[in-house]
């Protein structure tokens, strides 16, 4: 490429930057991106990379354990632009690039698999700013009574969704009473706090029921005060909520607009009833091909639980496994090739965590620092990559439902229940 050729390619990117509303103290950045890639492949010509190129380019800068998450993120918007919008190549669309964005995301001190840990009254300050909204000031006030209640949480291993719920009502329900101290109050702030919720908030029962089990585990387990009769509250009413279920050709149709590992826990999903969360935290272990079987790992309420294998799915499965064990060969000769570990297994197993059994299966593309023990690990996918791919894929497919992950939670038991009404 002779000196015009390159002003020409540079001033056509600089320009689709511009397009993008990139800042212009950032597009400098976004080149230097470019040219980190160009050279990484330096024996092919632009002109000529495929699909293929950018994966393994994406792969290993992922491990680069310095690498934030804002940085790997534009990488990614820096070669899409290149390929969409300057190159226009055919096969851009073979890049799973909603994949990437999602392995850009750094963890929080709140996700849901590494937050399970009782918390130390040294380190409750720092855990409550980090995963505090607007209402912070009221979570330092009052620090000991929701590091009491944290602890008392976990010590009972309940999902980090209700703990999250809970500390949220709490919180709310201080907010209302002026920041008043629990134990200051009772009985009669706690009806006044649900009156309001049903009457001037309009919330829903599940909602109003949600917070008055907040504060009964509030008042009843972390802090032993007996709250008395609550009074005539007024409810919110309950409605009868139908779910959305998919027929068997809109599945058919949704799975269609699907490829690749999108495809494969979509269709787990539907064809064992798994929730979202449930089937991208799989290990290897889970998986058992002889029986036919997947063991779910603490599902809600805590449960274990086995779900049958479909036959269709255990190829894809296969597949799937010897790419993610393929990743973690190339972590473990990186001196990585660890994983994050639930409660105190990691102490009671210090080399677990590096045994392929213990690994998840849909792996993120990018290795992610624990952000309290501050461990570099390689985490699983990020739960927003499925949900997006979904509602694109139900859109494509012009579905006039309102299409989500759990639908198809909705849909196999659906089917199931129709089955069995045919044998009957």
């Amino acid at each position: 490429m002779d000196e015009y050729q390159k002003n020409k390619f540079w001033n056509n990117y600089i320009g689709q930057l511009n397009k993008r509303v990139i800042k212009e103290s950032a597009q400098r950045w976004y080149v230097i991106q470019v040219e980190q890639y160009v050279k990484s492949v330096p024996d092919k010509k632009l002109k000529y990379h495929t699909e293929e190129n950018v994966n393994q380019y994406f792969s290993l800068i992922g491990r680069n354990k310095s690498l934030s998450g804002w940085q790997f993120c534009q990488c990614i918007e820096a070669l899409e632009i290149l390929f969409c919008d300057v190159l226009g190549v055919v096969w851009v669309q073979q890049v799973d690039w909603a994949f990437w964005y999602s392995s850009a995301k750094q963890l929080k001190p709140s996700h849901p698999s590494i937050a399970r840990e009782p918390v130390n009254q040294n380190s409750s300050q720092k855990y409550l700013k980090q995963t505090s909204d607007s209402l912070d000031n009221i979570k330092q006030c009052h620090e000991p009574i929701f590091t009491r209640v944290v602890n008392e949480i976990r010590k009972r291993h309940y999902s980090y969704r209700t703990e999250q719920a809970y500390t949220h009502w709490i919180v709310r329900y201080i907010a209302y009473h002026n920041n008043k101290s629990p134990e200051d109050m009772s009985g009669k702030e706690i009806a006044a706090f649900l009156e309001y919720l049903a009457v001037a908030r309009n919330v829903s029962s599940s909602t109003q029921n949600q917070a008055l089990n907040a504060l009964i585990f509030l008042y009843h387990k972390t802090l032993n005060i007996d709250v008395g009769d609550l009074g005539n509250i007024s409810r919110a009413k309950v409605p009868k909520n139908l779910p959305v279920v998919l027929s068997r050709e809109e599945i058919k149709t949704l799975l269609s607009y699907l490829s690749g590992v999108h495809y494969l826990m979509a269709a787990l999903l539907y064809g064992t009833g798994m929730r979202l969360m449930e089937c991208i935290t799989l290990r290897v272990k889970d998986i058992d091909f002889h029986h036919q079987l997947i063991h779910v790992r603490r599902g809600k309420g805590q449960k274990d639980r086995v779900v049958p294998l479909p036959k269709r799915l255990t190829g894809l499965l296969k597949e799937q496994l010897k790419k993610s064990k393929e990743v973690h060969r190339q972590d473990l000769l990186n001196g990585g090739g660890d994983v994050y570990l639930p409660e105190a297994l990691s102490r009671k197993y210090p080399s677990a965590a590096r045994e392929w059994k213990w690994q998840y299966i849909f792996q993120s593309g990018r290795l992610s620092v624990d952000p309290r023990s501050k461990i570099v690990r390689r985490h699983h996918l990020h739960e927003s990559s499925l949900q997006k791919h979904i509602k694109k894929a139900a859109e494509k497919a012009m579905i006039e439902k309102h299409v989500k992950c759990h639908v198809m939670r909705h849909s196999h038991f659906s089917e199931k229940n129709q089955e069995q009404k045919k044998l009957n």
